[in-house]
């Protein structure tokens, strides 16, 4: 990705089964982005970029009020674009042992036959 870029819905997951989604997934958290991007399936290292919404953000009902009430993850969604602004570079990784308990928990549902993301 480069500033300026456009995301915009339609593209596969990185998580579960990789299914096209059609939401964009974001978050307002310093440590919410980098364990999301540890976790991202695909090529290359991790990366985290900051995005300006091109439109309406709502709570991620994937975790907000099912599991976070109030959303203190600060989890969002949108089904508009969003435009990268920057990479952020020098981010914190998130510890290897919750990284990999995130890893056996999302091979277990998934072994069940359970989706990770709505």
């Amino acid at each position: 990705m480069r500033v300026g870029d456009l995301l915009s819905p339609g593209w596969r997951s990185n998580y579960g089964t990789g299914r096209p989604l059609k939401h964009i997934y974001v978050t307002a958290s310093s440590t919410g982005a980098p364990l999301a991007a540890e976790l991202a399936r695909g090529d290359g290292p991790p990366r985290v970029y900051r995005v300006e919404p091109l439109g309406e953000l709502e709570d991620d009902p994937n975790v907000t009020d099912k599991r976070f009430p109030g959303n203190p993850t600060r989890s969002y969604r949108t089904t508009e674009p969003l435009r990268v602004v920057e990479e952020v570079l020098g981010w914190e990784p998130p510890d290897a042992a919750l990284v990999q308990r995130l890893r056996d928990a999302s091979g277990e549902l998934a072994e069940l036959g359970i989706e990770a993301i709505d």
